[in-house]
């Protein structure tokens, strides 16, 4: 999600071949854990069916609907509309299947107000993956001649139902924080999904006005556009309360500031921010948001270079120990 949503930026700022290369490492880490994922559900297959009854867990399954839109809409924007197409009806089919099994599931495992003390930024994939759906299908519209009226009709659609979904989580989120008073530890990156998920939704609202003229795309125009400008502002304004949040994790608190894979949760939304913004300022033609949106591609490139550096450090130093505990070693 992270490397796939940034080389779209890198795409947008003119920087095509290394936009290319982060594709196909996107293209490639994606095929990974599709791997790693069909061998843990046939070996693990109990473990992993827990894991859909367990709120903190099923909503991770979101970030496969995700990570393949995302995929197919940097392969969209490359011409590639077959392979594209292929991964909106996998992600699309994965995001209703989800979207029916995942809440009911949690409340049939969790009474009365459980599954809301439960939930955290991790939820807002359940938007990230609705408006991943809309934001393929309307890059698609523009790469075919044909099933217009569908590929709009499904955009707004999934749009529509993103931003229902992310009142729905944010009142959720909300009353967690509000009725169980987080610790240092508890605000952890996944947080910044939230934003994401506002940038995600400006991103397929934006996707949605610029695709061709249909009934349902007229019908919604002005809906949609105030709607994304909304979601814009709200996006806007959470960045400083996240990032205070960091400081009284991290600072105030002295939380150890060590990598994990969840500092990848806040790359995807930098990323998504950035592209979101740049493409709404093109779209109604703010000049203002694209400036911002264009600066800020920077610093979610720079983001992902310091954590896929850290991921690698990481990596290394944890070769480097298996390797010296191993049974040959005398020490």
């Amino acid at each position: 999600m992270a490397t796939g949503i940034v080389s779209v930026g890198l795409l947008m700022q003119g920087l095509r071949t290394l936009s290319t290369a982060l594709l196909w490492l996107a293209a490639a880490c994606y095929l990974v854990l599709v791997a790693l994922n069909v061998r843990r559900a046939a070996v693990f297959r109990h473990d992993m069916r827990q894991d859909l009854t367990r709120s903190s867990r099923g909503v991770g399954f979101f970030t496969f609907v995700a990570g393949t839109n995302v995929l197919g809409t940097r392969l969209a924007f490359d011409g590639h509309t077959t392979t594209a197409a292929v991964l909106l009806v996998v992600g699309g089919l994965a995001w209703l299947v989800l979207g029916y099994l995942l809440p009911v599931t949690v409340m049939l495992h969790h009474r009365g107000w459980s599954a809301a003390t439960r939930a955290d930024g991790t939820w807002f994939t359940w938007v990230v993956a609705a408006q991943s759906v809309a934001v393929l299908a309307a890059a698609l519209q523009g790469g075919t001649g044909t099933a217009r009226q569908e590929l709009a009709l499904l955009a707004v659609f999934a749009w529509s139902v993103g931003v229902f979904c992310y009142a729905v989580v944010g009142i959720l989120v909300a009353t967690r924080l509000m009725l169980d008073r987080p610790s240092p530890a508890d605000l952890s990156p996944p947080y910044w999904v939230g934003m994401g998920a506002t940038a995600i939704t400006v991103l397929a609202g934006a996707r949605i006005l610029s695709m061709a003229d249909t009934a349902v795309i007229t019908a919604t125009r002005e809906l949609v556009t105030g709607v994304s400008v909304l979601f814009w502002a709200f996006g806007t304004w959470l960045i400083p309360a996240l990032l205070a949040a960091g400081w009284w994790r991290h600072v105030t608190h002295r939380v150890p500031l060590r990598y994990e894979s969840l500092w990848w949760n806040i790359v995807f939304p930098l990323g998504m921010y950035g592209v979101a913004t740049r493409t709404l300022g093109d779209t109604v033609h703010l000049p203002l948001l694209t400036m911002i949106g264009t600066h800020e591609l920077w610093i979610a490139l720079t983001a992902w270079a310091a954590t896929f550096t850290a991921m690698l450090w990481s990596l290394t130093r944890a070769v480097r120990r298996n390797s010296a505990s191993g049974p040959g070693n005398t020490r």
